[in-house]
């Protein structure tokens, strides 16, 4: 009897393995939020008209480095980004990549970016932090000195 019962358990202990959820649980759900700027309302929400900018960069050796300095503009009023003109790379000896270019109800007196060390044609990545720059505005010919820029909060800061 004491056979029997022991083996009638190995056979159900197997048996009731076999049934066991052996699947690995989901991936953990990354959601990600899909910004859509409600700046193209700016001009019916102020009554002001958006007009175009362009902004050019005074280097500065210290903040571009080796490699050259990737800056993406990140929106906020009263300006946000065009296209093509939210990515400018700065490399050194004076060599740069893109131009900035904004829509804005007025000129903006500073200007933040997202920026990293990275070359040229170096592939999309993560930026490394927040940096903020003072504009110097001729009509609408904006002008950054990269050496009066104050680098902020690096993003793995941010919580």
């Amino acid at each position: 009897m004491k056979k029997f019962l022991a083996t009638l358990g190995i056979v159900l202990c197997t048996f009731g393995a076999s049934f066991a959820d052996t699947t690995p649980p989901p991936p953990a759900l990354v959601r990600r939020v899909s910004i859509f700027s409600t700046s193209t309302d700016w001009q019916a929400i102020t009554g002001l008209l958006l007009n175009e900018y362009r902004g050019s960069f005074k280097p500065d050796s210290k903040l571009i480095g080796t490699k050259g300095l990737e800056l993406y503009y990140l929106d906020g009023f009263p300006c946000y980004g065009l296209g093509e003109g939210v990515r400018v790379w700065l490399g050194p000896n004076n060599k740069h990549d893109g131009e900035l270019r904004i829509a804005c109800v007025y000129a903006p007196e500073t200007i933040n970016f997202s920026w990293r060390n990275a070359t040229r044609d170096a592939d999309d990545g993560t930026g490394t932090g927040l940096i903020t720059c003072p504009v110097d505005a001729d009509g609408r010919d904006l002008t950054i000195d990269l050496s009066k820029c104050d680098k902020g909060k690096d993003w793995d800061e941010y919580r």
